[in-house]
């Protein structure tokens, strides 16, 4: 298994899908860095030899993209920064809420969590 940036790529993926496991690049990112690197759309993650590997990490430092723990930092300290100022979507943060307007009586429950039955205890 090649690694890139402390991540483990998986073998039997072509190259460009396999980049997609570092956190900060995507379909659009990855694509570009193949062509910029010239691998072919058949290239398997289990050919990458020391040099593809050196041409993909120059490739990712030239661009400057932010991935991985830098990213990772980026965004918590946004998100830290929204709740501090107490901005709207800091506090559905801080909430565990929905941030971006959805609805919330009903549906939302990956945000919200599963669901805590409020019932009436009968006496017997």
């Amino acid at each position: 298994m090649p690694r890139l940036l402390g991540v483990d790529i998986p073998n039997n993926k072509r190259v460009e899908y396999a980049l997609r496991y570092i956190y900060g690049i995507g379909p659009a990112r990855a694509k570009l860095i193949c062509q910029e690197c010239g691998f072919e759309d058949s290239m398997r993650a289990s050919e990458l030899k020391e040099e593809h590997i050196n041409k993909i990490m120059t490739a990712i430092a030239e661009h400057q993209y932010k991935v991985e723990g830098d990213l990772r930092r980026e965004v918590v300290s946004n998100i830290k920064r929204l709740t501090a100022i107490k901005s709207y979507r800091g506090l559905r943060h801080a909430k565990g809420l929905p941030v971006r307007g959805q609805r919330t009586s009903t549906n939302a429950r990956t945000r919200k969590g599963v669901r805590k039955t409020v019932g009436v205890v009968s006496k017997s």
